[in-house]
């Protein structure tokens, strides 16, 4: 199970959970993305209308529906996705009165076994959903940009994952992921080198770099193996999935 997880926004969260599970099941696993972000963008990314959404996250987090109930094909052999809309931005304030609210997304994962990774993006931000994602993962991967305040409030994400460990029990294996990555400027170098001798073995070595074509893919509905297969992202992407595979 795995969390991509960061509350601070435009860091390649979904980027980084749709083309992960597109190559993890290119490999032959069955994937599951759990669209956690009530803006829906690994939806969209993934070629569903999100307007013709009949049930979605939000019916899985307050209503009595179970994830397997929502699930969608992808284009890809193996992929599924559990949908999101704006609706999901509902859940928190109705979630806030329930007892062990921070475990309802733990509780409807319990019996997807059928697949071999379930991939989490979450919300920019540090509320109950991203919460939730990080009481029910087994691996929080963090993509982290390489700009100069992309470590200003980390310490802050990591701070909770030490409060769940403590209280709710769960301790998921951590990896960095750098992105965005834009080897012709001194200041990408200069973030990498920070970013590395800060958490050294907690990184992954594959570094995703800034690409046009990586924000282009998801405007098509596909993710990069589908509409690039051998520019520089997909190779990129295609590397960490093999990282994932070595450290899961």
């Amino acid at each position: 199970m795995i969390s991509v997880c960061n509350h601070k926004g435009g860091c390649g969260k979904t980027t980084t959970a749709v083309n992960l599970g597109a190559y993890l099941a290119l490999h032959g696993n069955k994937i599951l993305i759990i669209d956690f972000d009530p803006q829906g963008a690994a939806t969209t990314g993934l070629g569903i209308d999100k307007r013709h959404l009949t049930r979605h996250m939000y019916d899985v987090m307050v209503k009595d529906t179970e994830i397997e109930d929502i699930v969608l094909p992808t284009e890809i052999n193996g992929l599924y996705i559990a949908p999101s809309n704006i609706d999901l931005s509902g859940a928190e304030p109705e979630l806030a009165n329930q007892i062990a609210r921070e475990l309802v997304l733990k509780e409807k994962m319990e019996n997807l076994d059928q697949y071999d990774f379930a991939i989490i993006d979450t919300p920019p931000s540090l509320g109950l959903l991203t919460i939730n994602s990080l009481t029910s993962c087994t691996l929080l991967l963090i993509p982290l940009q390489c700009e100069f305040y992309a470590m200003e409030g980390l310490s802050q994400l990591l701070k909770i994952v030490d409060k769940i460990g403590t209280r709710l029990g769960n301790k998921p294996k951590r990896r960095v992921l750098l992105t965005m990555y834009d080897s012709r400027t001194s200041l990408s170098k200069q973030v990498a080198r920070m970013v590395q001798e800060f958490f050294k073995d907690d990184m992954f070595q594959t570094i995703i770099p800034r690409s046009v074509r990586l924000a282009e893919a998801p405007s098509f509905g596909k993710p990069i193996c589908l509409y690039d297969p051998t520019s520089a992202g997909a190779i990129a992407y295609e590397q960490l999935s093999e990282e994932v595979l070595n450290v899961s």
